[in-house]
């Protein structure tokens, strides 16, 4: 697996330099009343496009906000957009919660207009303008036994064609299938940081495999 973030410094990412930085070997992301976010805002993979890849990384966060992981994305710079670092798409959902329905791990749609589009434990399908579930991969109780709060959680993000898999700890939370109308094959990663509330999140061990 290719590493993305060497340890040191924000070298292959981009991002607004007030809120993002590097603190003892990890990226660390922070809004603060001072240093607020205008609107969400992304720390921005300058490495290129992911088509069908597996990344996995660690995270932990506070509890005022809520985080997350962009991939097949879209850096938005045109338009009435509240910031230099605006990105569309899916999004792994990051929470320092551990009672479902909002928790780390379902897909939301980022920018669009789909909101939740599958949320974590279901194993589901999107047809037509709406979500179908299939299966549950795993119970509120479950979850709450996996999910380590104020602590390091790791995350592996697999997707393939259309069918995107989210584990955490080692644990298959989610698995989505999207129609062809609505699947994003191609794009880029980020991290966010939420505009609201003041918050921080960390990321280490931000590995990439493409799978084409």
């Amino acid at each position: 697996m290719k590493p993305l973030f060497n340890g040191k410094d924000l070298t292959g990412w981009n991002g607004d330099s007030r809120l993002w930085s590097v603190r003892d070997g990890v990226i660390h992301g922070e809004t603060t009343k001072e240093e607020a976010a205008n609107g969400n805002t992304f720390l921005i993979c300058t490495e290129g496009q992911v088509k069908d890849f597996e990344l996995r990384l660690s995270f932990r966060a506070s509890a005022s906000n809520n985080s997350g992981i962009q991939y097949r994305s879209r850096h938005i710079t045109d338009g009435k957009v509240r910031n230099d670092w605006v990105v569309r798409g899916y999004q792994h959902e990051i929470r320092n919660e551990n009672k479902f329905p909002n928790v780390s791990g379902f897909i939301y749609d980022e920018g669009g207009k789909r909101g939740r589009i599958c949320l974590c434990g279901e194993k589901a399908v999107w047809e037509g303008d709406k979500k179908k579930v299939l299966d549950h991969l795993i119970t509120a109780e479950e979850y709450q036994e996996l999910f380590k709060v104020d602590e390091w959680n790791d995350v592996i993000i697999i997707a393939k064609g259309s069918n995107i898999q989210h584990y955490m700890n080692g644990k298959l939370v989610l698995d989505f299938t999207d129609d062809a109308e609505h699947a994003l094959l191609e794009g880029i990663l980020a991290l966010q940081l939420h505009a609201g509330a003041p918050m921080w999140v960390e990321f280490k061990n931000i590995r990439l495999r493409n799978l084409e």
